[in-house]
């Protein structure tokens, strides 16, 4: 039987793909047939196992060292895979930061703030324009937001406030790219089960992720591979009339007060 999700001859980038979110959905768009190319910042150990997991499953890849708060770096990495690999099929913009230190708008430095920003916005704008400017009819961009840009998220003012932009961002882009074939959407996660996540999860000795998850309705937090399917999904034939959508995967989370 032919694969429901066959993305076999497609190219991907997706941005911080070395771990968590990002290395899941680097597999698993592999796994479906893609090929694909993938950023990191720092961590070049981790890239290289990515990278070479996808070479064992017989598919091309590439690892773009990139700090992507700068608009040369998410340029360079878009040409990476179109004129690297001939092609831009599907682009997703899955790096970004969470501050974990608690900290006030009051008491808020400007440099955190700014920061924050640079990384989680400003590379999602980079990035989406230089790869609409290489896709054709059928490409995709998928951007990963949080559900703490639908609900805010209290002492952490600047990663919610960028959240929040990215979904009226693809609410926006996805009119202005649909006359030409290119769907734009969004995955809003809530808690996962990454790196990002380990300090609250360990404070108290644990007890900071079991008081979180009770805020979860299906009880437990997210695997990066439950927000890597929707995302492959996604950029599959069978969400082609998806679009401006923002797709909650958070157990429910997002429906809690």
């Amino acid at each position: 039987m032919t694969p429901l999700i066959d993305l076999t001859n497609r190219v991907a980038l997706v941005t911080g793909g070395s771990r968590g979110i990002g290395a899941a959905t680097v597999r698993l768009l592999a796994a479906a047939g893609a090929d694909v190319v993938f950023t990191y910042h720092t961590r070049r150990e981790e890239a290289d196992r990515v990278a070479q997991g996808v070479e064992a499953l017989g598919r091309r890849v590439r690892a773009v060292q990139a700090d992507l708060a700068q608009r040369e770096a998410c340029e360079r990495s878009v040409r990476e895979a179109a004129e690297g690999f001939g092609r831009l099929d599907f682009f997703i913009a899955n790096a970004g930061i969470w501050p974990v230190e608690e900290v006030s708008v009051a008491r808020m430095p400007d440099d955190r703030w700014r920061h924050t920003l640079a990384v989680n916005l400003d590379s999602v704008f980079y990035g989406t324009r230089a790869a609409l400017d290489v896709m054709q009819a059928g490409g995709r961009v998928i951007i990963v937001s949080s559900t703490a840009g639908q609900r805010g998220e209290a002492f952490h003012a600047d990663y919610a406030a960028t959240k929040g932009a990215i979904i009226s961002f693809v609410k926006s882009v996805c009119v202005e790219a649909a006359p030409r074939g290119i769907t734009v959407n969004s995955v809003a996660p809530g808690w996962v089960d990454t790196e990002m996540s380990a300090v609250p999860y360990e404070a108290d000795g644990g007890a900071g992720r079991k008081r979180i998850e009770a805020t979860i309705p299906v009880g437990r937090v997210a695997t990066a591979e439950e927000i890597a399917g929707p995302i492959v999904f996604l950029c599959s034939a069978l969400a082609a009339s998806i679009n401006g959508e923002i797709l909650n995967v958070n157990g429910g989370s997002v429906l809690c007060g």
